[in-house]
């Protein structure tokens, strides 16, 4: 029961991911560094310099969101495969299987990332 709980996470993981990548590529214009994306907005000419340095620190904001959103998934799956997803990695109980459906990349069960959250 858990094994085919676990393969609905990861087809979802998946699914994820896939998501993610494309709608990178669909903000980006396709996929294009960050370096890439800093240079297009100084060969703009913008009126306002104020709302060209606006655009571009939401862009990176966004940037590191998705990095960091498309790291976790990918973390996850390294855990399937390696056949420790719905482990906690604080503590290593199971994760229950609400919290894994509520949120699919979660590395610690609620009271460990609680704790964790606590000491941030």
């Amino acid at each position: 029961m858990t094994s085919s709980i676990h393969t609905l996470h990861r087809e979802r993981l998946l699914l994820e991911r896939a998501q993610l990548l494309q709608r990178i590529a669909q903000e980006r214009g396709g996929l294009v560094s960050r370096a890439d994306m800093a240079a297009e907005h100084d060969v703009r000419s913008f009126d306002d310099r104020a709302q060209a340095i606006s655009e571009r620190n939401d862009e990176f904001a966004m940037n590191e969101h998705e990095t960091a959103e498309l790291g976790e998934i990918d973390a996850a799956l390294e855990r399937y495969q390696a056949g420790t997803y719905g482990i906690c990695t604080e503590c290593g109980i199971s994760i229950p299987s609400a919290r894994l459906s509520a949120y699919p990349t979660a590395k610690r069960c609620f009271s460990c990332q609680s704790l964790s959250e606590h000491h941030r």
